[in-house]
């Protein structure tokens, strides 16, 4: 497997109850380096621009002034298959279908409130990642 990077955040709901170093050691244990990351306040307008792809769905509004609602912490994780690891150690997007050891099983406190946000797809991840950092926060 190559090795890719992927972008990771620690939502509100997980950075309110402090569970940053407990996420980020799941993250580590199954192999994934830390090579960037910042805690930051997204504005209600720079989370709509970050979730524009979801735009016409339901939940988006409330997606967005939830990630405004408290700091959050912005990461890109390395590793093999980073995309397709990041994604097994969050588990399901609803917590009651996660697999057990993952953070949402752990963590999470609805399907809305699940803890953390990982890109899905190679593609993806580098233009999430150019969202948040520059070429220069990339210290792997």
């Amino acid at each position: 497997m190559a090795i890719e990077r992927t972008l990771s955040i620690i939502k509100p709901d997980a950075t309110r109850r402090n569970l940053t170093g407990k996420i980020n050691a799941k993250f580590e244990d199954a192999g994934l380096r830390i090579v960037a990351q910042k805690r930051i306040r997204l504005t209600k307008e720079q989370a709509g621009k970050f979730y524009a792809v979801h735009a016409a769905r339901p939940f988006y509004d409330e997606l967005c002034t939830f990630m405004a609602s408290e700091p959050v912490v912005v990461q890109v994780l390395e590793g093999e298959g980073a995309v397709q690891k990041n994604r097994q150690v969050m588990g399901a997007t609803n917590p009651a279908d996660a697999a057990e050891g993952t953070i949402r099983a752990e963590f999470a406190e609805s399907v809305g409130e699940n803890s953390v946000h990982g890109s899905d797809a190679p593609d993806t991840a580098k233009e999430e990642i150019a969202f948040f950092f520059s070429g220069l926060e990339l210290v792997g």
